[in-house]
């Protein structure tokens, strides 16, 4: 018997948000997996995908775009959807914020808002060469799932999040405040990224 007040609880389903676009097939694979770290090589690889956290006012995603040489975020939007605007905020949030002086490579999955025409546009015009890799093979953007399993283990699954706002915000200070200036890689021999990005100059 049920008793009075108490309801029963199911898992969310996960939403897919890699949706393959054939048309990706015909975009080379740039990276090739290597993501190896290199101070000397700054914004001259760049990859990134979609996440979302669950919140009380529905799901917020976020779309990133990670420098492969220094593991920086270089690049980030939220939104309420999936559609290709939410890639196109980050990758011209990275080029706003990085202001590459040579072309430089955007490695992603071939979800289908990575490989959109609207994105293909706006990297001729931001001079952003697009990479995919293999169908299916989710190691071919280890680095940028990487940082995925690192927000969410860290950040994101460690509270319910009242609001988008409230999740926002606290992505902001999560990649502004501490990821990028103070969280330690041991790629980068135990180093931030924004201190291995200035190790060269010091």
């Amino acid at each position: 018997m049920r008793a009075p007040g108490l309801q029963g609880r199911h898992r969310r389903r996960r939403q897919l948000t890699t949706i393959p676009d054939p048309r990706a097939a015909t975009r080379p694979d740039l990276v090739v997996r290597d993501f190896r770290p290199d101070a000397t090589a700054l914004d001259a690889r760049w990859c990134g995908d979609i996440t979302y956290v669950w919140t009380e006012e529905g799901r917020l995603y976020l779309a990133t775009v990670i420098d492969i040489a220094s593991r920086r975020v270089v690049g980030w939007a939220t939104a309420d959807h999936l559609r290709t605007e939410l890639v196109a905020d980050a990758l011209t949030a990275a080029c706003r914020q990085r202001r590459p002086t040579r072309p430089v490579i955007f490695d992603s999955d071939r979800g289908c808002q990575c490989t959109s025409q609207q994105v293909a546009s706006l990297s001729r015009e931001l001079g952003v060469r697009l990479s995919v890799g293999r169908t299916g093979q989710c190691w071919d953007n280890a680095l940028a799932e990487s940082f995925f399993a690192t927000i969410k283990r860290e950040l994101l699954d460690t509270t319910a999040w009242p609001s988008r706002a409230a999740a926002r915000t606290a992505i902001f200070d999560f990649i502004e405040g501490w990821y990028n200036l103070h969280r330690l890689h041991s790629s980068l021999g135990y180093r931030s990224p924004a201190e291995y990005e200035t190790a060269p100059a010091a």
